[in-house]
């Protein structure tokens, strides 16, 4: 399996401030603000949501060995459910329609409480996730559940900044002939692992 820094080599010169700041965020100097586990995480949750499976497979073959069994599952979990959530508020707030806006999901998100860890942390995963698919609602509403469990915002900055870079590793990877010839027809490992969430439900 192929390392971190393996997957920053291969980056193209192109994208070296890419690969320089996955050295800083995901290197072994860590981030004071963040246990591993909350870095880990997030890294996870922010690749799947990015859905590149070569990033994804690097990052959680990685987080494997530095986050416990229940953070690798509940970013997964934060993923799947940012994945629906992400799409359905980021609509409702484009619409601009307060009769809209006040009518409930109606979706099921039993995930959001029962994913096995701190909320603190799962705010994290879901703040990952959410900035990776660029929903302003949900974003809002994750930094202030961190914050609402005691999470500083030199950490709330540095999870952005995780999915900032997976997203740009993923999107290079994408974008990129070489690495995406590679890509096409390969099943997307996240969704097969999110259809194993059905415990979620």
């Amino acid at each position: 399996m192929m390392s971190v820094e393996a997957l920053r080599q291969s980056l193209p010169e192109f994208a070296r401030d890419v690969r320089l700041n996955l050295g800083t965020l995901l290197g072994s100097g860590g981030l004071p603000d963040l246990s591993a586990a909350q870095i880990w995480g997030s890294a996870l949750a922010a690749a799947i949501a990015a859905r590149n499976g070569r990033v994804v497979d690097v990052i959680e073959s990685v987080a494997a060995a530095h986050a416990d069994p229940a953070t690798i599952e509940a970013a997964r979990v934060a993923a799947a459910i940012m994945a629906m959530a992400n799409i359905y508020y980021r609509a409702v707030h484009m619409a601009a329609d307060p009769d809209l806006a006040g009518l409930p999901a109606g979706l099921r998100m039993n995930g959001l409480a029962k994913h096995g860890i701190a909320q603190g942390d799962f705010e994290l995963l879901g703040l990952a996730a959410s900035v990776v698919n660029g929903c302003a609602g949900c974003t809002e509403a994750h930094v202030a559940g961190a914050r609402q469990h005691g999470i500083s915002t030199p950490a709330i900055q540095s999870v952005i900044r995780i999915a900032a870079v997976i997203h740009a590793a993923a999107t290079v990877f994408d974008a990129t002939p070489e690495h995406a010839s590679s890509e096409r027809g390969r099943p997307n490992p996240s969704i097969s692992r999110q259809q194993t969430l059905s415990g979620a439900n």
